[in-house]
């Protein structure tokens, strides 16, 4: 009787063991989720229509129906201006780093 007793012992011995290591895995598990979680994202409401639209022609496609365009997106134009800062910009910054390199070397 008394190896039940103690064999009873040792199983609940080692039953409160593995709660407490299942226990820590759990709070490491959502520790982990609760870092890995991107908020939702956004689409503007032209995105959204581009894409039904997309869909749209698909099925008329997959149906034999007579597609509709979808129209282009409209393309940014940046200024000359703006072109001709960035281009400067750029410059200036090959210069400062030709200049570091050949006092290295």
């Amino acid at each position: 009787m008394n190896t039940l007793t103690a064999i009873l012992r040792d199983l609940q011995q080692e039953r409160s063991r593995l709660g407490t290591q299942l226990e820590a895995l759990n709070i490491a598990l959502s520790a982990l989720e609760s870092t890995t979680h991107r908020g939702a994202k956004r689409i503007s409401a032209a995105g959204r229509a581009h894409i039904a639209a997309a869909q749209r022609a698909r099925w008329a496609k997959a149906q034999g129906n007579k597609v509709v365009s979808i129209a282009p997106r409209k393309r940014r134009k940046m200024s000359a201006t703006a072109i001709a800062r960035i281009r400067a910009a750029q410059k200036a910054r090959w210069k400062k780093w030709r200049k570091e390199q050949s006092k290295t070397v």
